[in-house]
Formats: C-alpha cells, sequence, structure tokens
C-alpha cells in the first residue's frame, strides 16, 4: 500500500475552499492508485474568463501528480440548461451553439492544462445513449425535498419563480458523468457543491465508492461585487488581446489584487498575504502593484514579451495620455463619412445613436483632440487615430 507523503496532500488540496471530506481524500490516497479525477464545464458561450482559469489550474495540478484526469465537455447537459447559482433558469443551448463554443474549448483551456496528460470527454457518449428507462432509474434516488435543499431552487420556490423539471435534470445528470468514469474525486466552483455532493450520493446507489467534492472559491468580477461573468461584463476574456485583458484588469479596485494575485495569478497564499499588507501600509504605489500584477496575469496567456508590450501601452496611453505610434490595429475608412459611422465600424460603439451620443460626452478623440460636434464629418486625408476613451485605438486608413 503506497504512502503519499503529506507535503504532496498539502499541495493538492491548497487552494480548495470545502472539500468533502480530507479524511475520505487521504484515504483514497491509500489506495496506492492513480485517482480519476474529474472536472465538467459546459460550453455555455464561445469564450471562458479569468472565472474558468480558478479550477482549470488546480486540476492541472492534480494532472501534474500523476493522477488521471478527464476534463468533461458538458455538451449534453449543456442542452438542458444549468441553473447553477442563479435566480432564473439557464436557456439551453442548440447544437449549432454547443458545437460552435466546443471549437474554442480545447484551445482556451490548453493555456492553463497540459491537454497530453488531459483525457478530454463529451458526456453525450453516455448521457446520450440512456433510454426513458435509465432515466427514470436514476431520479428514483433522489426527493424533490432533496432538490430544493439547493439555495437556487429554493429561492425561486419561495419567491413563486417557476421550477422547469428538466432542471431537476441537470444536477441528475452531472451525477451520472460521475458514475461513468468511476470519478474519485470532482473538482468545481462553490455555486457547483450541490451538484458534486448529489454526484457522492449516486455513486453509493450504484456501487461505487463516493467522490470527494473540492470546490474552489469564484472569482469577483472587475465590479468588486458579484462573481466574474461575460453576461455582467466584468469580466477578462482569456481569447481577448494583451492590451485588452491588461487595460480590464488595471480597472479593478485596488483591494481585489490581493484576490487576483491568488485566483489569477496562481500566487502562493503567502504571496498574496503580502501583497494585501503592502497594500494596507501604503508601502508601496498600489498602481505599480496593479501593472505587476496585469503584467503576471496577462503573460500567462500571451508570454512575456506581449505582456511588457502590453505594459508599456497602457503606460503611455493611459498614464502619460500619449497618441500610441505603434501597436494600433488599423481599419480601411471605407465609405464612413462621419465620426459617428467609423465609431460603429471600428466596433466602439453599437450604433449610430450610440456613437453620437460618446461624442456628446466628449469621449472620442482624433489624434487626441476631443470631437464635439455628433454629427462631425472625418476630414483626415492621412491615416489618424480614432480613440474612444483611453484604452480603445484605431488607426483609420483613408481613401486612396
Amino acid at each position: 500500500m503506497t504512502t503519499v507523503p503529506s507535503s504532496d496532500v498539502d499541495h493538492l488540496l491548497d487552494g480548495f475552499e470545502t472539500v468533502e471530506t480530507v479524511e475520505d481524500f487521504h484515504a483514497r490516497l491509500k489506495l496506492g492508485r492513480p485517482l480519476n479525477v474529474k472536472l465538467g464545464i459546459d460550453p455555455t458561450s464561445p469564450d471562458l474568463h479569468l472565472g474558468f482559469m480558478v479550477v482549470l489550474h488546480k486540476l492541472q495540478r492534480f494532472a501534474e501528480a500523476g493522477h488521471n484526469v478527464t476534463l468533461i465537455i458538458g455538451d449534453f447537459t449543456a442542452s438542458i440548461g444549468d441553473p447553477s447559482g442563479r435566480n432564473a433558469m439557464r436557456p439551453p443551448l442548440t447544437s449549432e451553439q454547443i458545437e460552435a463554443n466546443m471549437q474554442t474549448y480545447r484551445e482556451q483551456a490548453g493555456k492553463v492544462l497540459d491537454l497530453e496528460r488531459v483525457k478530454v470527454r463529451y458526456n453525450s457518449e453516455w448521457l446520450g445513449k440512456m433510454n426513458f428507462s435509465d432515466v427514470v432509474r436514476m431520479v428514483s434516488h433522489v426527493t424533490v425535498a432533496q432538490m430544493l435543499e439547493r439555495n437556487d431552487f429554493n429561492n425561486r420556490y419561495e419567491g413563486g419563480t417557476p421550477i422547469s423539471l428538466h432542471e431537476f435534470l441537470y444536477p441528475v445528470a452531472q451525477a451520472a458523468d460521475s458514475i461513468a468514469i468511476e470519478s474519485d474525486v470532482e473538482l468545481g466552483g462553490t455555486d457547483q457543491l450541490f451538484n458534486l455532493l448529489l454526484g457522492r450520493q449516486f455513486q453509493r446507489e450504484y456501487g461505487q465508492l463516493p467522490q470527494i467534492c473540492a470546490t474552489v472559491p469564484l472569482l469577483v468580477g472587475l465590479d468588486g461585487e458579484r462573481k466574474m461573468s461575460k453576461s455582467l461584463n466584468n469580466y477578462v476574456g482569456i481569447a481577448e488581446n494583451a492590451h485588452t485583458q491588461f487595460g480590464k484588469l488595471m480597472s479593478m479596485p485596488d483591494e481585489l489584487m490581493p484576490t487576483y494575485a491568488r485566483l489569477a495569478a496562481f500566487r502562493s497564499q503567502s504571496e498574496a498575504d503580502a501583497l494585501a499588507g503592502q497594500i494596507a501600509s501604503g508601502s508601496s504605489n498600489p498602481i505599480e502593484l496593479k501593472k505587476q500584477l496585469a503584467q503576471d496575469i496577462v503573460g500567462r496567456y500571451h508570454g512575456a514579451a506581449e505582456a511588457l508590450g502590453a505594459r508599456d501601452f497602457f503606460e503611455r496611453t493611459v498614464q502619460r495620455k500619449e497618441i500610441p505610434l505603434d501597436d494600433v490595429p488599423e481599419m480601411e475608412q471605407g465609405d464612413a463619412k462621419t465620426v459617428a459611422q467609423l465609431l460603429v465600424k471600428a466596433g466602439f460603439a453599437e450604433s449610430k445613436r450610440a456613437a453620437e451620443r460618446l461624442i456628446s460626452q466628449n469621449g472620442v478623440k482624433v489624434d487626441g483632440i476631443v470631437v464635439n460636434d455628433p454629427r462631425a464629418s472625418w476630414t483626415a486625408t492621412e491615416p489618424a487615430v480614432l480613440s474612444v476613451g483611453s484604452r480603445n485605438f484605431k488607426r483609420v486608413l483613408p481613401l486612396r
């Protein structure tokens, strides 16, 4: 029987908010075999953000320790819709949306995961083969009262918000994933704890060892209030360019820096605590601390050179308010005749009316000069820099 050094166990469990249970985890390691470690993610959008990377980093740690790690892409469960942590039903996705989103997931997850060490599976492999009798047999192992113990379901029930029966099937389907791969450990965010524990219960019912449930904290978004979410526009996308990532990270509240150091830059708890001490004592300039933190995070997804370039771009354009002479994406003027039309074409405004509103708010510049007239014509005969705020720049190439 193999005994795992306590230091290795501490390393594997470091950073988890809940482990159900630590004693079971120690006992499972003593079985003397690699553990089956599982994480499921649903392809609910085309892009991942920093919040997803928190748990992926933990999954990578198990892979590096030699355990059998499986990343389950929930192509089937995404068609049900996961309401976890929500007060309303998450709409199910179409097969076309799921397929389009799945194409980007592997590439983005590979920024943190060594996919050569990780097995990627799709839960349609087993869920798609189940018949109605299989489903009835599974749901017989759980009660409505149990389902209503979950906070989001209970809140909706108490508030009179409808709960569709198919939503109860989501945690059951997630439990089926655990049974299918005989999971020893399942990872997830704190909002997934109910689902993970249900998988633990179902495994007992199906004669398997109950999985250990390990959850990570949810990364707070850039607003400093709610969890990071694309729908809340408080996120940093993995696929975003280095300049955008860096600029977004510089907008976070100072008090959020230790959290991002721990969960997004993957620094140790002692390093995060030391950063919190520097901020509290005022011994270091918080702007400089934030720039270094942003550089570290961006470097993980774009490399050290691009991260340094993004920092330099921020310092020139935001701090020193210089008009950038390089590193600015170009666009053709095309048939656009006004500044407002170019704002829409550049993607800086959703509509002509929104563009004119930006101009009225003195938020638009051409070569550093504020545009005051919402109906201003584009008169530049040479390449000129169109900017909105301190981070959005496009060099407009005139008609030839």
